[in-house]
């Protein structure tokens, strides 16, 4: 597995955060380092997406951090020109995830159905994300995939916080969770920093717990 990926997958959380004000990203990005999660995803749902992580990536050595909603090869550039270290999208668009392959970026692309995970499977991909989890089938579906896709795993998100972490968690074929409770919109606009590593030490301490029953 690719370095990157088993980072990933050792935090077992990636938080999913949108950001405004670049400004804000390299003490957000902190608050999640100090709070125990080395990493977080950047989503291009605003034009402040690259500038943010292209800050993060010179100033906190240490967190790995990628670029999350990349829905065109165009973005794909951007991210990678940012210092991204990875690219997550909603769904599987084959001309990105052909970009990134050939430029080395470690990309987990969006599926919700076999149809998806066979053309992942076609790219020579097993890490995958699956969105949007709750609405899609949750755990449900996740379990039914295991049988024919045993050699997929994959990071769910979408519908997921503190509630229904475990349950995800607990599935063979989960490498990691995304999910932005413990990063909302409303905490950053506040700048609530302690309140951020807070919630953080909360989800990885649940997660180090969960690892440890099963």
């Amino acid at each position: 597995m690719n370095t990157v990926l088993e980072t990933l997958s050792e935090t077992g959380l990636v938080p999913v955060v949108t950001i405004e004000d670049p400004y804000k990203a390299v003490p957000l990005a902190r608050a999640l380092a100090a709070g125990g999660l080395p990493c977080v995803e950047v989503a291009f749902r605003t034009a402040e997406a690259s500038e943010s992580i292209r800050r993060i990536a010179a100033e906190v050595p240490g967190i790995t951090v990628g670029a999350g909603t990349v829905l065109s090869i165009a973005l794909a550039e951007k991210a990678l020109d940012a210092g991204a270290q990875f690219v997550v999208t909603p769904g599987f668009n084959p001309a990105v995830v052909d970009w990134c392959l050939a430029a080395g970026l470690p990309i987990i692309p969006g599926v919700n159905n076999p149809t998806g995970v066979e053309a992942a499977m076609e790219k020579g991909l097993s890490r995958l994300k699956f969105f949007p989890a709750e609405v899609s089938g949750g755990t449900g579906m996740l379990k039914a995939l295991s049988g024919p896709y045993p050699m997929i795993s994959f990071m769910p998100t979408g519908g997921i916080g503190q509630h229904n972490l475990a349950a995800y968690l607990k599935l063979n074929n989960v490498f990691a969770v995304g999910g932005s409770w413990m990063v909302t919109r409303e905490l950053i606009d506040r700048e609530d920093w302690t309140g951020i590593t807070a919630l953080a030490e909360e989800a990885v301490a649940n997660v180090q717990a969960l690892r440890r029953k099963n």
